[in-house]
């Protein structure tokens, strides 16, 4: 495992999932409800904010790795997962659309490493499709996490509305993605 400033941003995405739970854990008396928003909305977006450093970085300092490249979209799915179950808990996000994001996640990943197995890793490369699913997810979480009102603005159903975006992206991106191993499939 090479050590370096990606891999350690990544591993700091990873050590943030369990106080990024814990904070919703705290005793109210310790942190009131709008407070343990607050501080989750800005974890996780720390965390969304490293994701995309850590990739910048180890491009630009040349510094990619095999286990960059497998540590960081786990560190991203399991961050993405704490955050739904948290917020389908909350009452924040409905169960079918964590259930839909994180089966896809869960399946890609399956399909990834099968198709990296047979020497078809470029065949499932990351789309753009799956890119704005991801910017979705990564905007519509925060907000959903913030979720008291500023104003006029309303983070609880503008995040509603893109998570359920993300959801629709989520079940098209894997459709595709499984369109495409699908030949690879029947050969082997």
């Amino acid at each position: 495992m090479p050590l370096n400033l990606p891999n350690l941003l990544t591993w700091l995405r990873i050590v943030l999932i369990p106080l990024f739970v814990g904070i919703f854990y705290f005793e109210k008396s310790w942190v009131s409800e709008p407070n343990q928003n607050l501080v989750a909305t800005v974890i996780f977006t720390a965390a969304a904010i490293t994701d995309w450093l850590d990739g910048w970085l180890a491009r630009r300092l040349n510094q990619t790795s095999a286990f960059g490249a497998f540590l960081d979209p786990v560190a991203d799915k399991l961050m993405v997962a704490a955050a739904l179950i948290i917020l389908v808990q909350l009452g924040r996000v409905d169960a079918i659309i964590a259930l839909i994001i994180i089966g896809r996640e869960i399946t890609i990943s399956a399909l990834r490493e099968w198709m990296a197995q047979i020497g078809q890793a470029r065949s499932v490369a990351v789309s753009l499709i799956g890119k704005i699913k991801t910017v979705s997810q990564m905007i519509a979480i925060p907000l959903l996490l913030y979720h008291d009102s500023l104003d006029a603005f309303d983070p609880q159903r503008w995040g509603t509305w893109l998570i359920y975006s993300a959801a629709v992206l989520t079940l098209i991106s894997m459709g595709w993605y499984l369109k495409l191993s699908m030949p690879l499939a029947w050969r082997r």
